[in-house]
């Protein structure tokens, strides 16, 4: 394999990470679907299909270090090229790169702490899977870049999301300015990196943690959020 070079150590440079070699991968069992099936021709060795951080793709036998740099994507995709349907094979092919991109996302978010984690898997699940845009499975409006620049209720509208920095590590500046006009609901303060913020999943609105009295903890527990005035809403006959 033509390594590329790549340590990414923070949540957002891991998930630019992931999504380019997601985006990779993409071309490779689309757009370029033809050169994709050719080069994995079943009379050659175990091949593997590997997503760079360039975006690039490529199809090339597994490393040859043990154990590998990086944890190694599915053995011997070209075995079965020609004894499945075209689509089948490609579906299959896309279920093995969404488990190959994840493994290597979490190998580089291994000194993640609990709640980047979690947040490293919100901006992951808001993009359709590479199954799922090889198979037609998301509607198009679903299927965002990680580079959309959307307010936080785009990418990161999950209610158990935390959006806090380690005090390790220095807000991200761009964090700052994406997020920067978004104001609390409750108290009309302005956004801050080093605070946990959590959104409702009922008006799209975002509160501070403390201003409606959920902590990071709490909020592990709700499957869907509904701010105070939502509630209230709700309640009424």
């Amino acid at each position: 394999m033509a390594s590329i070079s790549s340590s990414p150590r923070t949540v957002e440079e891991i998930f630019k990470d992931y999504n380019a070699r997601r985006t990779g991968i993409i071309r490779a069992l689309t757009n370029d679907v033809e050169e994709f099936s050719n080069l994995c021709d079943p009379e050659k060795e175990n091949l593997c299909l590997y997503g760079h951080p360039d975006e690039t793709w490529e199809v090339n036998l597994p490393a040859d270090e043990v154990p590998p740099e990086l944890p190694e994507p599915a053995l011997g995709i070209n075995f079965a090229r020609d004894g499945m349907n075209r689509r089948d094979w490609l579906s299959l092919v896309a279920v093995h790169s969404d488990c190959w991109l994840l493994s290597v996302a979490y190998f580089f978010g291994a000194r993640l702490n609990r709640n980047e984690r979690k947040l490293l898997y919100s901006l992951i699940n808001d993009l359709p899977t590479v199954f799922e845009v090889v198979a037609e499975r998301k509607p198009i409006k679903d299927k965002l870049s990680a580079d959309s620049g959307s307010k936080p209720r785009g990418s990161i509208k999950r209610t158990v999301d935390v959006q806090v920095k380690t005090t390790a590590m220095p807000a991200d500046e761009s964090d700052e300015e994406e997020h920067g006009e978004t104001l609390c609901g409750r108290c009309d303060g302005n956004y801050n990196a080093n605070e946990f913020w959590i959104g409702c999943d009922i008006c799209e609105r975002w509160f501070h943690g403390k201003c409606v009295k959920i902590t990071p903890a709490k909020a592990e527990g709700i499957k869907q959020y509904k701010c105070p005035s939502c509630s209230l809403k709700r309640s009424r006959p």
